[in-house]
């Protein structure tokens, strides 16, 4: 039988994003489970909201990304990897964040392997040489390089996010696959993909734009105040709340 996996990246604190993916992915009733490919956190607002409809469920496992990775330094006291408004903007987020889903968030690995119908998988939020350092974003990737960076990996595909836009590059060996945003985008939509794993190993892989309206969450941004507020809504969703 088939096994089919949806997998999201870079969520972003957007809760208004995530319901509306997550209900897209529940009604078609054939996923067995949900990769979240990091990213959890950050840029958005909505930080309480997102983790306790991501951490309620049993069917999700994640890995950690940079925004995840810089509010947990700064809750732990030491310096994070974000500057300037960035990092103003992670002391925020850390210090309104519900003290309950620090251990959960604390136990994200910044790795997943998995075997599924005999095709092994890495999930991870982005290129790194080693935990806990991501590369820098390249922005015009090609499945060059892609094969020589992963040229000693031995999964089959792989999975991440980070780069909010969608990748699928494939050779005679290997998958790769960044689904996009899920909550970041110039556009009311949402993002994300499934993967379907026959019994013979073939794989079959969807990408979809969940739409959703953002008007609250991001009418949000001033009326909470939120810290580099004026970068992120021209940056990160392109300014959709004055239109």
């Amino acid at each position: 039988m088939s096994y089919k996996i949806a997998v999201l990246a870079d969520i972003h604190g957007n809760h208004e994003a995530l319901k509306s993916v997550l209900k897209h992915i529940d009604g078609t009733g054939d996923v067995e489970h949900i990769y979240c490919l990091g990213d959890l956190i950050g840029v958005g607002y909505q930080t309480n909201e997102v983790l306790d409809k991501l951490f309620s469920r049993n069917d999700i496992s994640f890995v950690r990304g940079n925004h995840d990775q810089d509010v947990l330094s700064i809750i732990d006291g030491e310096k994070p990897n974000s500057k300037g408004e960035e990092r103003e903007h992670h002391h925020w987020i850390a210090s309104n964040l519900n003290p309950s889903f620090i251990p959960k968030l604390r136990s994200i690995p910044y790795t997943l392997r998995r075997q599924i119908n005999g095709v092994s998988f890495l999930f991870l939020h982005y290129h790194m040489k080693k935990e806990p350092q991501f590369l820098p974003v390249n922005y015009d990737p090609s499945i060059d390089e892609l094969e020589k960076l992963y040229h000693h990996e031995q999964s089959k595909v792989v999975c991440f996010g980070h780069h909010h836009v969608v990748h699928h590059f494939k050779n005679d060996h290997q998958l790769f696959i960044n689904p996009g945003a899920l909550g970041c985008s110039h556009n009311p939509t949402a993002q994300y993909a499934t993967i379907t794993v026959g019994d013979k190993g073939n794989i079959n892989t969807s990408f979809f734009e969940v739409p959703y309206d953002p008007t609250d969450f991001l009418q949000g941004y001033e009326q909470l105040q939120v810290p580099a507020r004026d970068f992120i809504l021209t940056n990160f969703y392109g300014n959709q709340h004055i239109k």
